[in-house]
């Protein structure tokens, strides 16, 4: 027969080495939330811009790539066509939509390589940590359409009689 007193002790060692443990665990995941949150913020502070080699055109975009500012230089209307800018501006806003993706996934980067702990593994029904950090957003590559010599009959060629004042 074993001894209660010794089993008592045995019992509470265990327990003690056990809080231990999850109070261990406690703190490391509240410094990764913490950490979670402070990438978070900076993942949504991104903000990219490019401008179009001939400087005639200059896109900013968001951390989701949306457009938030799109700006002509004066004299972009007289330099081209309207297809052309059309094209330039797509172009641009690409570089920059590309620019913030590289920078959204160097701050993603440090999260994404994985919770040292993960209570998933020890609890049951506790979501991973790994299902918490966000993934960064695809960008689909769209390919360039083939350049023309010729203008096609859509685009102004700057021979017709098109009003310049509007669509």
């Amino acid at each position: 027969m074993t001894d209660p007193t010794g089993r008592r002790a045995e019992l509470e060692a265990r327990n003690a080495a056990m809080r231990e443990q999850v109070d261990s665990l406690l703190g490391e995941l509240r410094k990764k939330t913490s950490e979670l949150r402070e990438t978070q913020e900076r993942a949504m502070a991104i903000t990219a811009t490019a401008v179009s080699q001939d400087g005639s055109v200059r896109a900013t975009v968001d951390s989701a790539g949306a457009l938030t500012e799109l700006e002509f230089s004066p004299s972009a209307f007289d330099r081209t066509t309207p297809a052309r800018l059309s094209r330039l501006a797509t172009e641009t806003v690409r570089q920059a939509v590309a620019k913030a993706r590289t920078e959204l996934n160097e701050v993603l980067a440090p999260a994404q390589a994985g919770p040292s702990i993960d209570l998933s593994e020890m609890l049951p029904g506790v979501p991973s940590l790994s299902d918490l950090i966000p993934k960064p957003p695809v960008v689909p590559q769209t390919p360039e359409p083939p350049r023309r010599s010729a203008p096609a009959p859509d685009e102004d060629d700057g021979n017709s009689v098109m009003d310049r004042s509007g669509w």
